[in-house]
């Protein structure tokens, strides 16, 4: 039996040290433990997907908590079920003992094992909706309070449609115009073509 650890964090900038130290206080060799710096949205990930290849029946294999193998309810059950009663793996969740599938391998205790993993795995996505949720409406009051997000625009000088007369001139080379207004090229010809239309209009 060869022991294995999985730690998953959402994000590069995020600390999985916890979850090593955990792991590792159980007796699991560092090079054992794989990490997916990643979204836990579903399960095509790189260490995840390494982990799988190298875990063989009856292997062991520790999680802190059951929202780091994922946060989706219906994938998660269906790896658990993978990894248990198809590739014959033992999981312990360190966070919550009453999943360890070493105890209990009776009915009821297998019982019960599923029973918390349901709740468990409901619970998970249920937060997850419930911060998306949370996101969306704190964007609407922000955008309602007339808080704007992404890049600030760039507004072109006051001077700008006598620039735009003196290029079309040929009196002023393009690379001069930028530099006078400020604007990338990109940004430039984006507000020449506003200006055009207002014109037209």
């Amino acid at each position: 039996m060869a022991i294995y650890g999985y730690a998953r964090v959402s994000s590069a900038e995020q600390n999985e040290d916890r979850q090593l130290l955990a792991m590792q206080n159980l007796g699991t060799s560092l090079t054992r433990i794989f990490t997916d710096k990643q979204s836990g949205k579903d399960f095509n990930r790189p260490a995840y997907i390494e982990l799988l290849n190298a875990l063989n029946a009856g292997d062991l294999l520790y999680i802190v908590s059951i929202d780091r193998l994922g946060r989706n309810y219906d994938e998660i059950r269906e790896q658990w079920r993978i990894l248990t009663k198809e590739r014959g793996i033992d999981i312990a969740v360190i966070d919550m003992p009453l999943l360890d599938t070493r105890r209990g391998k009776d009915l009821m205790g297998t019982f019960i094992a599923d029973l918390v993993l349901q709740i468990l795995s409901f619970v998970a996505q249920n937060e997850r909706e419930n911060i998306r949720k949370r996101q969306a409406e704190g964007i609407a009051a922000a955008k309602a309070r007339g808080i704007s997000f992404g890049r600030p625009v760039k507004k072109p000088p006051e001077n700008f449609g006598f620039l735009i007369r003196q290029w079309e001139r040929g009196n002023l080379p393009i690379t001069e115009l930028l530099s006078q207004s400020g604007l990338k090229e990109a940004t430039f010809y984006r507000r020449l073509r506003e200006l055009r239309l207002t014109r037209k209009k």
